[in-house]
């Protein structure tokens, strides 16, 4: 974790340690994962993408993936005013294209399921503005992100050390 030179030596929280390396104990798994994640991206406009996993990471309070993907989408050229507002995007809807709103609409559907269905009227939603090979794969992403959440927040996966790789 960077701190600024004005921060006092330990002013912060310790950081808590991972309670499970459980890429390392299950690299098969991690494997999959991966595979998984490269096929349900495949034809997602990235930037479309990284907000996906912002939102769900927020909705899941996956620190972890919090770090990485705000990261990936800075270093992507994403601004840091449309990553802040993803946690109200409802009530900062103008920062957003109708595609944005849809699929962040769908990732809240999709990731908090209490209702234990996703809407109709929000599947219709996504469905106006994505053609249906999209639709399923933005469908995917969602879940893709969403068993990476699992995995980072119940294995306690330290956030702040993430570096993006460079673009260009």
């Amino acid at each position: 974790m960077t701190t600024t030179d004005s921060t006092p030596a330990g002013a912060y929280a310790p950081e808590v340690p991972v309670r499970l390396d459980w890429d390392k104990h299950a690299p098969d798994v991690f494997r999959a994962m991966v595979r998984l994640d490269t096929a349900a991206r495949q034809g997602l406009d990235p930037a479309l993408h990284l907000l996906v996993q912002i939102r769900a990471s927020q909705l899941n309070h996956c620190a972890f993936c919090l770090d990485m993907h705000s990261k990936d989408a800075l270093a992507a050229g994403e601004s840091a005013e449309r990553i802040i507002q993803l946690g109200a995007w409802e009530e900062s809807r103008h920062f957003y294209t109708e595609r944005e709103l849809a699929a962040l609409e769908l990732t809240d559907a999709v990731t908090v399921l209490t209702d234990g269905f996703v809407p109709d009227a929000v599947y219709a939603r996504a469905a106006a503005v994505f053609e249906e090979a999209e639709l399923t794969r933005l469908i995917s992403a969602i879940a893709v992100i969403n068993a990476w959440n699992r995995f980072g927040v119940t294995c306690r996966k330290t956030p702040g050390h993430h570096q993006p790789e460079r673009q260009g």
